[in-house]
């Protein structure tokens, strides 16, 4: 889990933020701006529907990466209306009630953009994670090609015949 930062000079967050963390080492997951399209290919017509869907979809990301909403470092969000901001921070409110009980929220730095990229779309949640280091005993399938192809190499026969010394 990231180590929420702030400084001593700032107050606190505005809403349901960090100003900064410290992430954990591990691998980065990055996840593309997820808009409120559900599986039917439709989006909801309200901003609450379409932003607990752009978060069920960035969840669904993370999930396939290994990762779950608690190893996000960073989210961006994108907004088409600032009339939108309450019922965008009213879904957040709720999916983030799920997800981070104790607080220690992500990150989230929100912009207000002319258009995404279908008309009906008004919210856009981009995601980075980081995906725990794996255990040092456990070797990659790189390691283990390795590995395998050297004691292949050992087991061979020399030209004419002859096996090499150890």
């Amino acid at each position: 889990m990231a180590k929420i930062v702030t400084p001593k000079a700032f107050g606190p967050p505005l809403g349901l933020y960090s100003h900064g963390v410290v992430a954990p080492a591990g691998e980065l997951v990055v996840v593309a701006g997820q808009v409120g399209v559900g599986p039917s290919g439709s989006a909801s017509s309200d901003i609450v529907g379409q932003t607990k869907q752009a978060f069920e979809n960035v969840r669904l990301v993370l999930e396939a990466a290994g990762c779950t909403l608690r190893d996000v470092i960073r989210l961006q969000t994108f907004l088409t209306r600032a009339d939108d901001i309450p019922g965008f921070m009213k879904a957040r409110e709720e999916v983030f009630a799920a997800h981070y009980p104790n607080g220690g929220y992500p990150p989230n730095t929100l912009l207000i953009v002319s258009r995404l990229v279908r008309p009906e779309l008004h919210v856009e949640i981009e995601a980075m994670a980081v995906r725990p280091a794996r255990a040092a005993s456990a070797p990659t399938r790189a390691v283990a090609r390795a590995t395998k192809s050297r004691t292949t190499a050992r087991q061979r026969p020399r030209a004419g015949g002859a096996r090499r010394r150890r």
